[in-house]
């Protein structure tokens, strides 16, 4: 803990900046990780649900899935592709925060590096004396900035893909229901043109 007081008592606001910024995304990542994670995991054993149940003939109205809304009326193509549209909106949400994070994280902590450096140099040559015994440690916890920034990105991406998995699992699902509406309606409409045609 003392080394943790010392560090920021010898960091530039910069540095401090830069920390925090990247303690906030540390923080969003793992938030948007667990909500979606949670909520997509919901979404897809419902979705799987009415999948099974429409597999055996129920009628989608009777089931959970949000393509119920698409089904009222007329079953059509259009309207399951727009109904499968916005799922795909609402199961990819969080996504673009997580590329964010990931992407700009490695940066921040670079710039981070690069000012506290700059900062270092600035000092050594105000002071007029300086050897590897005083550069090394002062660079060394400068490079404290780009090692977290580094640490964010990698879960940011991780995270990123996992859900970006979830999210392709609902999707999957819903296109397969959508097929079995428009097999099953189809069918449905060839029987009564056949008996009453």
């Amino acid at each position: 803990m003392d080394i943790l007081i010392t560090y920021f008592q010898k960091s530039t606001f910069i540095t401090i900046f830069v920390l925090g910024w990247l303690s906030l995304y540390f923080i969003l990542e793992f938030s948007i990780l667990i909500s979606r994670y949670i909520g997509l995991s919901g979404w897809q054993k419902k979705e799987q649900r009415a999948l099974d149940n429409v597999l055996m003939g129920a009628r989608i109205t009777s089931t959970d899935s949000i393509l119920r809304k698409c089904c009222s009326g007329k079953i059509s193509q259009e309207k399951l592709k727009v109904g499968i549209s916005m799922a795909e909106k609402d199961a990819t949400s969080g996504l673009t925060w997580l590329s964010i994070i990931a992407a700009t994280s490695p940066f921040i902590g670079l710039f981070g590096t690069v000012v506290s450096i700059l900062d270092t140099f600035a000092k050594l040559g105000h002071s007029g004396g300086g050897g590897i015994s005083v550069i090394a440690p002062a660079i060394s916890e400068a490079l404290i900035a780009t090692g977290a920034g580094i640490l964010v990105a990698i879960p940011a991406y991780t995270f990123n893909l996992i859900l970006k998995r979830k999210a392709y699992e609902i999707l999957n699902t819903l296109k397969r229901v959508s097929d079995v509406l428009l097999l099953s309606d189809n069918m449905h409409n060839n029987d009564f043109n056949r008996n009453f045609g």
